[in-house]
């Protein structure tokens, strides 16, 4: 395995040293490895978590608190996935596993609003900007 310095993460990624620490505060990057001196090292797996967050913050527009929620879900649907694997029934995890199908319902309902805006938006925009064509197409008729 390659460990990266945070300044690798960081020329790969895009973001700042300060954004990636921010993140790895608010417990949207698990916390990296540590050399003997401290330094943080990273793997080609943090890059890929801090490539999602990214497309998901971009993309999407979510909230760094609702992107903290999606990594949570990630991270705990993963948990259950390795750690449950073929064994017998855990004390509470139809529980928690019912409250995660709840709490992801409630995060689709809330992307269906916002591509339903997002989609509403863009039909206005391309509204505008056949306007415009037209606008331009009557200019350069009576220009000739």
């Amino acid at each position: 395995m390659s460990w990266l310095k945070i300044e690798q993460v960081a020329q790969e990624t895009g973001l700042t040293k300060r954004t990636i620490r921010y993140y790895e505060e608010m417990g949207l990057l698990a916390s990296p490895q540590r050399s003997e001196k401290g330094t943080r090292l990273y793997t080609e797996e943090d890059i890929e978590s801090l490539r999602r967050i990214m497309d998901a913050k971009e993309v999407l527009g979510i909230s760094l608190v609702d992107l903290q929620q999606f990594v949570a879900f990630h991270d705990l649907l993963e948990s259950y996935r390795n750690n449950y694997k073929g064994r017998a029934e855990v004390p509470g995890r139809k529980e928690k596993l019912i409250e995660l199908e709840q709490k992801l319902g409630e995060q689709l309902e809330a992307l269906d609003r916002k591509l339903e805006k997002m989609t509403s938006f863009r039909a206005e925009l391309e509204d505008m900007r056949q306007r415009s064509r037209d606008v331009l197409g009557q200019l350069e008729s009576q220009e000739s």
